[in-house]
């Protein structure tokens, strides 16, 4: 069986969808999880798109609320598969917030989900190859493999069994921390 292979543009998502008042909080804000929430179900089905099958979130590497999004603004979230593995793939997915009064579009938010391919009985499915059609692609592949790398050495360096907070006193002495234990 050969591998299979899809441009980013062809597994690529966008949704909008106008900012109501019942999705506000307390400050009269779009309220962040409703965003995730958003968030959550664009890259599941650009995710699906790709691979053609149930997709699952596995991990968000990383959201970044850059501004606030107002009441009565039109939201545009844009997802791409960035990295794909064996079952899983990385989805990135920009957000604007449009002032349909005034024009003006603001980045509101990058995040990164990691979904990962499934059949009918949580297996994982084998996805398809993604080529890399010009050099932004390319960058956000390799952006990714670095957020992988970085995730793998933290995971690496913090979870082993003889790890010891004591090995790392010093690096705490700049943040406004107080350790008040006995080792």
């Amino acid at each position: 069986m050969s591998i299979q292979y899809k441009t980013v543009s062809e597994s690529r998502v966008a949704i909008s969808e106008l900012m109501l008042p019942s999705y506000s909080n307390f400050n009269g804000k779009i309220h962040g999880g409703y965003i995730l929430s958003l968030l959550d179900q664009i890259a599941f089905a650009c995710a699906s798109k790709h691979s053609r099958t149930y997709c699952v979130t596995a991990s968000v590497d990383t959201v970044d609320f850059l501004n606030p999004i107002e009441v009565g603004e039109l939201v545009t979230m844009r997802a791409s598969v960035n990295y794909v593995g064996r079952t899983s793939m990385v989805v990135g997915i920009r957000v604007e917030a449009e002032n349909i009064q005034t024009g003006q579009v603001k980045h509101c938010n990058s995040s990164y989900f990691t979904m990962v391919a499934r059949d009918d009985t949580g297996n994982g499915v084998e996805v398809a190859g993604l080529i890399l059609e010009n050099t932004t692609e390319i960058k956000r592949f390799l952006k990714a493999l670095k957020r992988i790398e970085m995730k793998n050495s933290r995971k690496d360096e913090f979870d082993r069994e003889d790890f010891s907070p004591e090995n790392y006193l010093n690096e705490l002495q700049s943040h406004k921390v107080k350790i008040n234990c006995e080792w």
